[in-house]
């Protein structure tokens, strides 16, 4: 990947994602991802300008988790190092940040989440405003039904539309090794109406890596590198009381800022958990059924937490790197009912002027 991205083999690598992994902690559930994409790129650790990564304390239940996980990156020689706590996709954001003001010229992007020790619908009621909800304890998937039934609500969908989603976006995870859940899984009961089973992401542990490139050095990397024509994130307000559920303008605004509307793309990995955000999203972006979505399967064939999203950037890239793809959206979110919303436009060789 590069901005304005990279591979020898490939410059995005992610584990297998499994729904428990007792028997790794963090760094060993991170150090061959990091192995795989630095030798797929050739680079060694001396020679990345700048190391970033995503996580959250709060699922490794410790504060500055982060600092065990740099473990598996290395001790020597002495790094640029910074973290976010967020979806890896901040943190890519932030290195490419660092390499647009000529900071560094490559960095190492990684992110990963245990999600398996906890009850993650508990531990996201964190991400919420202290004083008015987060003292009502509504979880994750309330909240996500709460949106979805605003859609019913307005005839933007139904549970069979949904359902449909579903099954859209694990029968293309099929081809993808590294999926958690693939193939004919059944709509299942209510969870909280009117989520179905199958509405929902499944938990899951893993973790994946990006490397960053500029320019003729993405090109020595990478036989077609996946150039990073424009990148934003934007935010709802926290209240979700004052919000219109059934839309997302920050996503919108973001998509914009990144060009995402100034020429049609062919592919958009989205990071919608619930089969109800991929609705308010394809609205928001304005993609119509000529757009593959979410071709690897997307976060309802595997959802690690602080991790899935820098993954939509990593499989868009990746098809961009195979030739699969041109131009393509790749989207990450954070947050209840998509609250933050990070959207990257990746272009292969080709369309580079």
């Amino acid at each position: 990947m590069s901005p304005s991205s990279t591979q020898r083999s490939s410059p995005f690598a992610q584990s297998a994602h499994r729904r428990r992994t007792d028997e790794l902690s963090e760094v060993d559930l991170l150090m061959p991802v990091l192995h795989e994409v630095l030798g797929a790129t050739g680079l060694k650790a001396n020679e990345i300008g700048f190391t970033c990564s995503g996580s959250a304390d709060y699922l490794a239940g410790r504060a500055l988790s982060f600092t065990m996980a740099l473990d598996g990156v290395g001790a020597h020689p002495p790094i640029s190092e910074s973290h976010v706590e967020m979806d890896g996709a901040w943190a890519l954001y932030e290195a490419w940040v660092k390499i647009m003001t000529g900071e560094a010229d490559t960095a190492l992007v990684y992110s990963y989440g245990k999600s398996s020790p906890g009850r993650v619908r508990d531990v996201l009621t964190r991400q919420l405003d202290p004083y008015y909800l987060a003292p009502l304890w509504p979880d994750s998937v309330a909240l996500a039904a709460l949106q979805a039934q605003a859609l019913i609500d307005a005839g933007e969908t139904d549970e069979g539309a949904l359902a449909e989603i579903a099954a859209r976006n694990r029968t293309a995870a099929v081809d993808n090794p590294y999926a958690q859940l693939t193939g004919d899984i059944p709509a299942g009961d209510h969870l909280v109406h009117p989520l179905r089973t199958g509405d929902c992401p499944h938990i899951g542990d893993g973790a994946a890596a990006v490397v960053l490139a500029a320019g003729d050095t993405a090109r020595a990397l990478c036989e077609r590198p996946a150039w990073i024509r424009g990148i934003d994130h934007r935010i709802e307000a926290h209240g979700l009381g004052v919000r219109d559920l059934t839309d997302s303008p920050s996503a919108r605004l973001a998509a914009k800022h990144a060009g995402a509307f100034e020429r049609p793309v062919d592919t958009a990995e989205l990071h919608a958990p619930f089969t109800s955000q991929e609705v308010v999203l394809r609205k928001a972006l304005g993609l119509g059924d000529e757009v593959r979505v979410n071709p690897s399967g997307g976060a309802l064939a595997a959802n690690p937490i602080m991790a899935a999203g820098l993954i939509r950037l990593g499989e868009a890239a990746a098809r961009i790197h195979r030739g699969a793809s041109d131009r393509a959206l790749a989207h990450a979110t954070s947050g209840p009912c998509l609250q933050q919303n990070l959207v990257a436009v990746l272009e292969g060789e080709s369309a580079h002027a």
